[in-house]
């Protein structure tokens, strides 16, 4: 009889502890409006998924495009693929403070595509694998993990951690609209998306139409810090038009290395403009980067008593124009985009033999692109996506080489692509 009751009272006990875990998890799962109210012990689970089936219609016979999604994939190779996978947690402690993580597991280039051998900031160099396991699997990483400090002063949230950076998940990303289909221009050139430091996320008036975003960071994402140097964010928008009209001024600086005769350093400068509706978007985002030191010439004829290699500045600039908007409302959209990329405008054929790069995606400066998607957005329900579209980047060779006709001068990358994307959570 003992035993029984024994048993019963565990029994009890068990079903207990897993009804009070279950309506827990239920009043977390279930309290989205809760959480956007921001209301105390309030949380939400969510995350959304892209990928693709492609089909590689021509490859550029030199492999040039640095670390783009399809440099060095063979033609008529064809593949599904996942490019980005997130799942993250948002949790409000008290109404003043909240917390977010966010894990990713993204970038998972095909086979084929060599290791490439750019560094981000001049520091770390990336694989060209993506976040791939040593046996090929992909793999999560921690790519956000902060703590906001809501309204520190009126209109001002400081955040901690591992955050989004002002460079454009915050703004021109979320216009844009489509980074299931690529990148934007400036994040293409790997440009942080996200880094460990300390940011103030503030709005200037009640309405919210002016604003401000400043960052100080480590430069490495998610990578530990590798020098002694900081990296430096700064944004300013405006909205007009009952915020139809998007305008946002950003900047950024890093230096990459500071020795006596080899001052090294990054300093971007980028301009956004927008028309933003329902219907219709049309966007125009253009950057200059100025590279200090950067590139390394080899000289034809060596100045006397000079070296051989020289450093020499670059400067890099990027433009792309989009837009996207309704065919059926709710359910059938288009979009289409043009960039163009300039990786410096210090090539000298006359003085140099050759010019090698040093920094990020700008290791090739002989090399101008013309990038195009353009596609349809299916949405047969909210939040799943099925787009068909084309991506195609154009190179062309500016060296002495490539304009005598002794070495390839123009070639490209086009792919045909479904691309899938569905978000869950939100």
């Amino acid at each position: 009889m003992k035993r029984n009751l024994s048993k019963i009272f565990l029994a009890t006990m068990i079903l207990i502890f897993f009804v009070n875990i279950t309506t827990q998890a239920q009043y977390l799962w279930n309290s989205d409006s809760a959480f956007k109210a921001g209301a105390a012990n309030s949380g939400r689970i969510w995350g959304y998924m892209f990928g693709d089936y492609y089909a590689k219609a021509h490859s550029d016979s030199a492999n040039r495009g640095g670390s783009n999604q399809y440099s060095g994939i063979p033609t008529n190779r064809t593949a599904f693929q996942f490019r980005r996978i997130y799942l993250g947690y948002d949790y409000n402690i008290t109404s003043k403070f909240s917390a977010e993580l966010l894990l990713a597991a993204e970038d998972n280039f095909p086979t084929g595509n060599p290791t490439s051998n750019t560094a981000v900031a001049g520091n770390t160099p990336q694989s060209g694998s993506g976040d791939l396991l040593g046996d090929g699997k992909l793999s999560f990483y921690i790519k956000l993990a902060n703590i906001r400090w809501k309204n520190i002063w009126k209109g001002t949230d400081l955040v901690v951690g591992q955050v989004a950076t002002p460079a454009f998940p915050l703004l021109s990303e979320k216009i844009w609209a489509y980074r299931s289909i690529e990148r934007t221009i400036s994040d293409i050139r790997r440009t942080p998306s996200y880094d460990m430091g300390a940011t103030l996320q503030g709005k200037f008036d009640a309405k919210g139409n002016y604003g401000y975003d400043l960052m100080v960071g480590n430069g490495s994402s998610a990578k530990p810090e590798a020098d002694n140097f900081k990296w430096f964010y700064g944004d300013v928008w405006a909205m007009f038009m009952d915020k139809k009209l998007i305008v946002d001024l950003y900047g950024d600086y890093e230096r990459l290395n500071w020795v006596p005769g080899y001052h090294h350093s990054r300093q971007m400068i980028k301009g956004y403009i927008a028309y933003n509706t329902p219907g219709l978007t049309v966007g125009v985002e253009g950057y200059v980067n100025n590279l200090k030191r950067d590139n390394f010439g080899t000289y034809k004829t060596p100045p006397a008593g000079g070296p051989l290699v020289d450093t020499m500045d670059a400067v890099a600039k990027g433009i792309s124009f989009y837009v996207h908007g309704n065919i059926i409302p709710s359910k059938l959209r288009f979009f289409a985009r043009y960039d163009m990329f300039n990786p410096t405008n210090k090539v000298d054929n006359s003085q140099f033999s050759k010019i090698t790069g040093n920094t990020g995606n700008y290791n090739d400066p002989y090399t101008k692109e013309n990038f195009i998607t353009a596609g349809l957005d299916f949405t047969p329900a909210k939040n799943v996506h099925f787009m068909p579209n084309i991506w195609y980047n154009a190179y062309k060779g500016q060296s002495a080489a490539a304009i005598d006709g002794s070495k390839l001068k123009s070639d490209y990358d086009m792919v045909y692509r479904m691309t899938f994307y569905f978000v869950f959570g939100k």
